[in-house]
């Protein structure tokens, strides 16, 4: 690594609007917490625009996993900006997270 910080990226698709993100976990659990906070610490470091971060817990609306197809929790599914996008796990890996959402400069 070479010590510099990762470039933030804007959205020009979405001119200035917040990305929409909802992440789908099973309560108050450690794996819940870890990827809730990891998720705000990504959008925080590298999305000009902010986002907003729906939390689902199916623990209290299951029924929300069917309309959203969730098969594994946590589940992260970028809704806006289009096209959607979803990550699977507790979101510790950046680059993956990065890659996954196309949060990366250059990314479609």
């Amino acid at each position: 690594m070479t010590g510099r910080r990762p470039k933030r990226v804007p959205n020009e698709a979405a001119g200035q609007k917040p990305w929409e993100l909802t992440v789908y976990v099973a309560g108050a659990s450690l794996r819940s917490r870890t990827a809730i906070d990891n998720l705000n610490a990504i959008c925080k470091e590298h999305v000009l625009c902010g986002c907003r971060i729906e939390v689902v817990d199916l623990l209290k609306k299951p029924q929300l996993a069917r309309g959203d197809q969730i098969v594994a929790i946590p589940t992260v599914i970028r809704k806006f900006p289009l096209p959607m996008r979803r990550i699977i796990g507790d979101l510790s890996d950046t680059e993956r997270v990065l890659v996954g959402l196309e949060m990366k400069a250059g990314q479609a």
